[in-house]
């Protein structure tokens, strides 16, 4: 853990901001015209997922935390926990299923993730722009139910319920986007 003044701060930094760990999405210092420079950030809660807009002043310090990058298989879920393990060390990390409410409706088990470490705990999970995903439960289409972009809810094996065309059936294996749950087409 460093303290780094907001000059030396880029993206992808972790840093602690009001007692929450935060990801730095953008770092610019502002030099007005007959004002003084300032920093603008834009960071996202570790925690809650927030954007966070600050501005401050260009001799402010924040403490930058040491991070990492881990790939790990999800072995289960259990009392509030994703257990995660480590390939190679067979050794298991559990992370809250609070922490990790975002990312909990694309995690499925036996699948590889990568794993954001802050100081050597494991704290987020992250997802590619899009996965692939079976569909476990998916009710018939009927037939004259049509009249435009016509879709259906369907459950896939995380248990997450997306909207899909009418034509996509039980058992197929579909693209879904983990941004916005949208269905991206056939995998």
């Amino acid at each position: 853990m460093a303290n780094t003044t907001v000059n030396n701060i880029k993206r992808k930094n972790i840093i602690r901001y009001n007692n929450d760990l935060c990801l730095v999405l953008e770092c610019q210092v502002r030099t007005p015209p007959n004002n003084a420079s300032y920093c603008q950030m834009e960071l996202r809660s570790l925690a809650s997922g927030r954007v966070i807009p600050v501005r401050t002043n260009i001799g402010a310090s924040f403490d930058v935390l040491d991070n990492s990058i881990k790939q790990l298989e999800l072995l289960y879920q259990a009392d509030g926990n994703y257990v995660f393990s480590d390939a190679e060390t067979f050794e298991e990390f559990p992370i809250p299923a609070a922490s990790l409410k975002d990312s909990a409706g694309f995690l499925i088990e036996g699948q590889t993730y990568d794993v954001l470490f802050v100081e050597e705990k494991p704290v987020s999970v992250n997802l590619p722009a899009s996965v692939n995903v079976k569909v476990v439960e998916a009710p018939p289409a009927v037939k004259g139910n049509t009249s435009g972009n016509a879709q259906k809810a369907v459950k896939i094996e995380s248990g997450l319920t997306v909207m899909v065309p009418l034509f996509i059936a039980e058992g197929e294996v579909i693209r879904i986007s983990t941004e916005n749950k949208a269905y991206l087409g056939r995998a």
